[in-house]
């Protein structure tokens, strides 16, 4: 119900996780952007890459993360930077180029896996957990409820090497 204060609530909750030391990446459905898929999700990571390419204290992380997705996904990270575009400038991958699609019969899966992987490499590579807050899910696209089921089903996320949680109102 809207008006009930989660969305406060959950901010409140992103500040103990932020002064805790913890990642709080944030996305936020818009009933004006449900035909474009997964665009919450898609400008949370963005920003969380984007981050990561301003900050020069974190060059090291940029570094180790780049070398970890690019061992986790090989070339099928081209397909994630396309929906996430600070990704790519992490990993110098040149978008001009076209790369040949190798006739994946469902892209939608595909994203869902890369997504899945992304999430794995940042919350193995920190100490302090990685939450994903998206706001206003009642106008999430059904590509995206399936990407948020996907990442909260994958067994790699359950492990006690990553420290992911979700938050969604």
């Amino acid at each position: 119900q809207s008006g009930t204060g989660k969305s406060l609530l959950a901010c409140e909750f992103g500040k103990y996780v932020v002064a805790g030391g913890g990642i709080l990446l944030s996305g936020k459905f818009d009933q004006l952007q449900q035909g474009k898929p997964l665009s919450a999700l898609a400008s949370a990571f963005n920003q969380y890459c984007g981050i990561l390419l301003q900050s020069c204290e974190l060059a090291s992380l940029k570094e180790m993360l780049a070398g970890q997705l690019n061992a986790a996904m090989g070339r099928e990270a081209f397909h994630l930077a396309k929906l996430i575009p600070n990704l790519a400038h992490i990993l110098s991958l040149d978008m001009n180029i076209v790369i040949q699609d190798d006739g994946c019969a469902n892209a939608q899966k595909r994203l869902q896996y890369l997504l899945c992987r992304f999430v794995e490499v940042i919350s193995s590579i920190f100490a302090a957990p990685v939450t994903l807050f998206l706001d206003d899910l009642q106008w999430a696209d059904s590509a995206s409820i399936e990407a948020v089921n996907q990442l909260l089903l994958t067994s790699g996320l359950g492990s006690q090497d990553t420290h992911f949680f979700f938050l969604g109102c």
